[in-house]
């Protein structure tokens, strides 16, 4: 019996401009020079980018993200060269984060990225310190996001507008000094048999709360 694995798999993206051959290119190619990337038109698109970016180069894309990104900010700890990292980023790619900020270590991991990292803001701080002082100096709330003592829902009050959600790693959570240096402390409600959600899933969760609350009105 032929499985989902027999099945062919259909290539992502699209294909060369169509006309491309005959001399025919995007309509507003004239209004927007720096637009599109001339190799994609004529080999096609296969990137993993949502339809209205489609043939544009990377750094127009980057400039358009740019005019549109949402006031909140993304921070994780980079003690142990975590491998949730880079869903984080990606998912922070996903909601338009203003920026994402690594705590510690300068090299991530990449991998669960998906090569989004090339469309987001990264910012290194050395110390937990530097990043505070950094976040307060920009206007930012710090929201420690962990399901340690005295946390609070974080459906429970809406998210500031204006914020930096601080996530630790898989396992130890984040450290004492990061709670401490916290504005707010949230957490994701939780009602089964394990003590914590997987670093990567709760920061979706997070990161979809402010959008739930805020993404309409920015």
């Amino acid at each position: 019996m032929p499985t989902d694995d027999d099945e062919p798999q259909l290539p992502v993206g699209v294909g060369p401009w169509p006309g491309y051959e005959q001399g025919e290119r995007p309509a507003d190619e004239h209004l927007h020079p720096a637009r599109y990337d001339p190799e994609l038109l004529e080999h096609g698109d296969r990137r993993n980018v949502v339809d209205a970016y489609r043939y544009w180069s990377l750094e127009a894309i980057v400039a358009d993200l740019e005019t549109r990104r949402h006031p909140f900010h993304v921070a994780i700890e980079n003690w142990q060269h975590d491998l949730n990292i880079g869903s984080i980023v990606r998912t922070a790619n996903a909601f338009t984060a203003s920026a994402v900020h690594i705590i510690g270590k300068r090299r991530w991991n990449r991998r669960g990225a998906m090569v989004t990292d090339r469309y987001q803001r990264i910012v290194h701080h050395e110390t937990t310190d530097a990043f505070t002082r950094w976040a307060h100096e920009a206007g930012l709330v710090v929201v420690a996001v962990d399901n340690t003592a005295g946390s609070v829902p974080v459906d429970a009050a809406p998210l500031p507008e204006r914020c930096v959600l601080l996530f630790g790693q898989e396992g130890p959570g984040l450290t004492d000094e990061a709670i401490d240096a916290a504005d707010a402390h949230v957490a994701i409600r939780q009602f089964g048999s394990t003590r914590s959600i997987n670093a990567a899933a709760a920061a979706a969760i997070v990161m979809h709360e402010w959008v739930r609350v805020h993404a309409r009105r920015s």
